[in-house]
């Protein structure tokens, strides 16, 4: 393609979120992997405070966002979001959590009409709601765990109250921020009818987070996630990778830093129950109304059951991310599953009626 034609990509990275570090190294594989003979790549940063900067490559490769920040005055340019249908065709959303995936830029870029990769308004803000996810699978059929949401006004007003609505979900619990992301505010309580303390500590460690939080049954079973991509009826999963951990679940420790726990692919089950994870994981996706890409998490249980408890609009993108190496299987190299992305996004933008 010659150089006067290749798209112009915003990477957007960095954000508000407590995910941002995270966000930070997705965006620099992002933007290291684009096919420069058919894109030119921007690299966005938005910082704390929800500004946006043209960052150089100079701040593309520091270690942390509070490394970036420091540097923004002096090296970076203000980007005004209002400015963004000048300065790119289409946005590589590379923002994880509150204000990123939860439908809350997505809204901002379609009042813009810049693309972007990825679901839109609705999938995003229904996939980091927790509660609401858990609803919409319900609702169409899907199997999920017991479980029970508490409210932070609830949680002041009666904690016994809230600590036997809690007992009743199960004996082991997962107790997690209605809306976050990377495990960030996930405690596992053993015996919580029996450990009041700890179940109030865990409650009040998610509060942290959120105004809500979603209480569900552990499930003692083999953790798995599958990476889905595609338009439509178009969508596809890849192989799905088995993730084991030393600890009660996947810390944030565990899925990002090197050492720390398993991330097998394919997963160690027959091919088979292969299929089977990926069907139902194609079918999680349309439920969702996911669009681009997404990533699916769940449990395969010692029965055959199959429950999805995490089902992500967006998924990590750093060197070491699953998402990479399910693409591998399927034949894909990191370059190739850009382009990919930013295809199956400019081709859902351009057939959308109304937002995406």
């Amino acid at each position: 393609m010659p150089q006067d034609q290749r798209r112009r990509v915003g990477v957007l990275m960095g954000g508000r979120s407590s995910e941002r570090e995270v966000s930070l190294a997705s965006g620099r594989q992002v933007f290291y992997n684009l096919d420069r003979a058919k894109y030119v790549g921007l690299p966005i940063f938005m910082d704390t405070a929800g500004r946006l900067w043209r960052m150089p490559e100079k701040l593309v490769i520091q270690n942390t966002c509070a490394d970036v920040e420091a540097r923004l005055a002096a090296d970076a340019a203000r980007l005004w979001l209002e400015d963004l249908p000048g300065e790119v065709d289409v946005v590589f959303n590379a923002l994880h959590g509150k204000y990123g995936d939860d439908g809350c830029i997505q809204g901002a870029l379609e009042l813009l009409g810049v693309p972007y990769t990825g679901s839109g308004v609705l999938g995003c803000a229904l996939s980091l709601d927790k509660p609401m996810a858990h609803a919409l699978l319900a609702a169409h059929g899907f199997d999920v765990p017991p479980a029970c949401i508490v409210d932070a006004a609830d949680w002041a007003r009666d904690p016994a109250g809230e600590l036997g609505r809690i007992a009743a979900v199960g004996d082991d619990v997962v107790v997690l921020p209605a809306r976050e992301g990377s495990s960030i505010g996930v405690s596992v309580v053993r015996g919580a009818a029996a450990a009041p303390a700890d179940l109030a500590a865990a409650v009040d460690a998610a509060l942290a987070y959120d105004n809500r939080v979603l209480v569900e049954a552990f499930l003692d079973g083999m953790e798995f996630s599958v990476i889905v991509v595609g338009n439509g009826d178009a969508a596809e999963a890849f192989s799905p990778t088995e993730t084991t951990t030393e600890n009660a679940f996947m810390t944030y420790d565990d899925k990002y830093m090197p050492g720390r726990s398993q991330k097998i692919t394919p997963a160690r089950v027959d091919a088979a129950v292969l299929d089977r994870l990926r069907a139902e994981a194609v079918r999680v996706y349309r439920a969702m109304g996911f669009q681009g890409y997404a990533r699916l998490d769940g449990f395969l249980m010692p029965d055959g059951r199959i429950l999805f408890t995490d089902p992500n609009s967006t998924s990590g993108m750093s060197p070491s991310s699953f998402m990479f190496h399910q693409a591998a299987e399927a034949g894909l190299t990191p370059v190739a599953l850009v382009d990919r992305i930013l295809a199956l996004a400019l081709a859902a933008h351009a057939a959308k009626r109304g937002p995406l």
